[in-house]
């Protein structure tokens, strides 16, 4: 009998962990019909499988931590005194409500983050830079987008490991690759192939040195295994593997007036994402059932 916590399975990230969320969930219905909407605290979506009595959530967040528009005091204060007028505040210390409470109700977990902290296009860091706080004060000097990356992925970790429910299994998926050729989402980038990426194609794609619009994905990756090197968070490495399929993205039939080059089709990688979560179970499942087998040796 599979170990009840399992039972109860959260993701925990922006809309690519949705995508996996949503991969997940067709999947089960292929095989468990009897279906009903629930969502526990915080949660975007959810579904119980009443078969399995399995329960599946996806609780939305763009940064993992706690954020929303600042605007300058017109009685100063330190940022406002470096000229800062408005922007958005980051408190890299607070995780963000929507999840916050997940950690003590499921038994599985699933983070990720990273496409929001490299997104000039919603943090401009002219008009609406980010801001970052820390014990509910600035951080001075201010910080830049990747070290508040590394400091709000500390206290992650840190508040995850505090209060998740015991024995709860916590998993990081590492960044999705995107596919945009031409330029960016909002500068008329595209993805029209039909074949998946050569292995000499996926290197000059996400080659740091041709600072291409998709190498976001390096830069995130590094500041993620750099905050786990210390954890007990499994890393899910669905990077590589993805960075092959510049086919699989809605493109123009997303229903978006720019091509979609970040999501996923279903079925697509998603699945095989969750295929390699579910590896990741049964292997610990296994390990567990192995330390309850009494030894026959005798003393």
């Amino acid at each position: 009998m599979m170990y009840v916590q399992y039972f109860l399975v959260g993701f925990v990230g922006n809309s690519l962990n949705r995508n996996m969320f949503a991969s997940l969930v067709c999947m089960l219905r292929g095989v468990s019909g009897e279906v009903r909407k629930w969502r526990p605290a915080g949660a975007d979506r959810g579904f119980t499988f009443l078969r399995h009595n399995l329960t599946l959530s996806y609780h939305r967040t763009n940064l993992l931590v706690r954020y929303g528009r600042w605007s300058a005091s017109p009685d100063g204060g330190p940022l406002e005194s470096l000229g800062y007028k408005q922007g958005y505040r980051v408190d890299v210390d607070i995780p963000d409500q929507t999840w916050a409470a997940a950690t003590s109700f499921h038994g599985v977990l699933i983070f990720n983050t990273g496409h929001w902290w490299w997104a000039p296009s919603k943090f401009d860091p002219i008009q609406s830079p980010m801001v970052f706080f820390e014990k509910g004060m600035p951080i001075i000097p201010p910080l830049l987008p990747p070290e508040g990356l590394d400091l709000a992925l500390k206290h992650v970790v840190t508040f995850v490991n505090k209060a998740i429910r015991p024995n709860g299994i916590k998993f990081f998926r590492t960044q999705s690759p995107r596919h945009f050729e031409g330029g960016d989402w909002n500068e008329g980038g595209s993805c029209q192939r039909e074949q998946p990426l050569s292995s000499e194609e996926v290197k000059e794609f996400y080659s740091v040195d041709n600072n291409s619009t998709n190498t976001e994905v390096c830069l995130v990756n590094q500041h993620l295994m750099k905050a786990l090197e210390q954890s007990t968070f499994r890393v899910l490495n669905v990077t590589h593997m993805s960075e092959f399929r510049a086919d699989a993205h809605p493109s123009t039939t997303g229903g978006k007036k720019h091509d979609d080059c970040m999501h996923w089709c279903l079925p697509g990688p998603t699945d095989t994402w969750n295929d390699l979560l579910a590896a990741n179970l049964a292997a610990t499942e296994r390990a567990r059932l192995k330390k309850l087998k009494p030894s026959r040796e005798f003393p």
